[in-house]
């Protein structure tokens, strides 16, 4: 490294996300210390990496400049791993210019000596998607300030969890025959993700990247309809039959995405016009200042299915942006200041001791599935989703943890306490804010306790109407869950479920 000390202090933005998550271990493997940065402390320090000694976490807010600084202040070098492509922003690429020029004051003011940038493949053109455009402009902007930048542009990354390849594996898995958009025939040249933090390591080590641009990508250039052909042998399933249409618009694209992966609208439209772009490395003279083996796409995709069915997936495109607030999570809490929250109440007893109870409850969702009525939430998933929601479709990180900050289903884990309390908060689009509690208590006399708390803040009239609607479904769909939950066998059940105490 360029005359440093050992032991730099190295800034991680957005350190819960996809790349962050996986890059933050990486660094303190490479002998760094790293300063993980990100909205939420519970999800920082949720990850297993937290508590290393060589890593301190930090609340940033980019659009807090005090904040900002703070995170930079002491460090050698930063990396930008920040998008504003989410559901509460209508314009991402303005929200992303204003990140991009809080980060270059911020590195200026605190004597930052070098900042890295992951950014996106594709030459500049009329045609060039917004997503693409703006994530050029970011480049642009950071390149303007103090700090020497090196910024690193991929196309499609290729992992265990990505949204790239969340959106190829679910098309290959759940449609044999597709009729597709035209971009499936669109040239482009995907990296693994372990390429990807190789050189985004490396750069710290190599004096020559400072201050310059490159592109990065895999030894192959492929069309999108090769990389389903490769995924579906590699995943043992029949040749798929792929017939390109031109009446595909990028509207009609992110809605056949949206329908059919996990991956919702707001960020399959923005993708999906990315697609329509070529994405091939041009300045790629990287590959001589970082030599390392570059992993082709049958290698890539045949690692990622192997740690999804090992449950080793560091990190997932749902991990990434802020836990919603629940500021109404306590039931001791007096009526909120947005209006009277409903509660459902219940609980059973067992003989089953806590460490039991938890083991089924921390696989809620996901594969294991509600544990009763499962076409029940199916149903309700399906009607997320005709509404633009996340739906049921993004499963879990893990079939066996939760981590504060991970997806589940349409859920988000805003607590976990093992052992005692997990606390969810609903993704799906409702008429109101919801929230699902359970707490888990030893009595000390061999009995365990597990109570569950459904909670609901409506929204207006719409609010009203749907918590009544659907609270007659609740005494059977959440007594069939607690006794899921609560007992492997009907035997160890000494009372319950009943209803408890709570507004309804």
């Amino acid at each position: 490294m360029e005359n440093q000390p050992e032991k730099q202090l190295i800034v991680v933005t957005g350190a819960t996300g996809y790349v962050g998550a996986r890059l933050v271990p990486r660094l303190i493997q490479a002998g760094f210390r790293v300063r993980a940065c990100g909205r939420s402390l519970a999800k920082l320090k949720s990850r297993p990496w937290s508590k290393d000694p060589d890593v301190e976490l930090a609340r940033l807010d980019i659009f807090d400049a005090e904040s900002v600084k703070a995170a930079l202040q002491g460090a050698y070098c930063a990396y930008y791993f920040i998008h504003s492509m989410n559901r509460d922003n209508t314009d991402f690429a303005a929200a992303d210019r204003q990140a991009a020029h809080n980060m270059v004051e911020a590195a200026s003011q605190t004597g930052l000596q070098r900042l890295v940038y992951l950014g996106g493949l594709g030459e500049d053109s009329a045609d060039l998607s917004k997503h693409l455009k703006s994530r050029a402009e970011v480049a642009e902007i950071l390149q303007t300030g103090d700090t020497p930048v090196t910024v690193l542009r991929a196309g499609m990354i290729l992992g265990s969890g990505s949204t790239s390849f969340e959106i190829l594996r679910y098309l290959v898995e759940r449609l044999p025959v597709m009729i597709t958009p035209r971009w499936v025939t669109t040239p482009s040249q995907p990296i693994a993700i372990g390429n990807v933090l190789h050189y985004l390591i490396q750069c710290l080590h190599t004096p020559a990247t400072t201050g310059r641009s490159f592109d990065i990508g895999g030894p192959e250039v492929l069309a999108y309809s090769d990389l389903m052909q490769i995924y579906a042998e590699e995943a043992g399933l029949s040749r798929r039959l792929i017939i390109p249409v031109p009446v595909f618009t990028p509207t009609v694209s992110s809605y056949w995405i949206h329908f059919v992966t996990p991956v919702p609208s707001y960020i399959a439209r923005p993708l999906a016009e990315g697609l329509r772009n070529p994405v091939i490395c041009q300045e790629n003279s990287i590959v001589e200042l970082i030599p390392q083996e570059l992993i082709d796409c049958r290698h890539a995709i045949r690692i990622a299915l192997d740690r999804i069915n090992k449950q080793v997936v560091e990190s997932r495109w749902t991990d990434a942006g802020k836990i919603p607030p629940a500021e109404w999570a306590n039931s001791g809490d007096p009526d909120w200041a947005d209006g009277t929250h409903y509660e459902d109440n219940r609980q059973i007893k067992v003989t089953d001791t806590p460490a039991q109870v938890w083991s089924r409850l921390v696989r809620l969702g996901g594969k294991t599935g509600w544990y009763y009525g499962n076409w029940l939430w199916r149903i309700r998933g399906f009607i997320d989703r005709l509404f633009g929601g996340v739906g049921l479709n993004r499963g879990r990180r893990n079939d066996a943890e939760l981590f504060a900050g991970d997806a589940l289903d349409f859920w988000r884990v805003v607590d976990v306490d093992v052992e005692k309390s997990l606390l969810l908060i609903a993704e799906m689009k409702l008429p109101g804010k919801a929230l699902l509690q359970f707490k888990i208590t030893n009595t000390g006399d061999g009995i365990t306790i597990l109570q569950q708390n459904a909670r609901f803040l409506p929204h207006g009239l719409f609010g009203l109407l749907y918590w009544w609607a659907v609270s007659p479904f609740h005494e059977f769909i959440f007594n069939g869950m607690l006794r899921g939950i609560a007992s492997a066998s009907h035997l160890s059940v000494v009372e319950g479920p009943v209803r408890i105490s709570g507004k309804v």
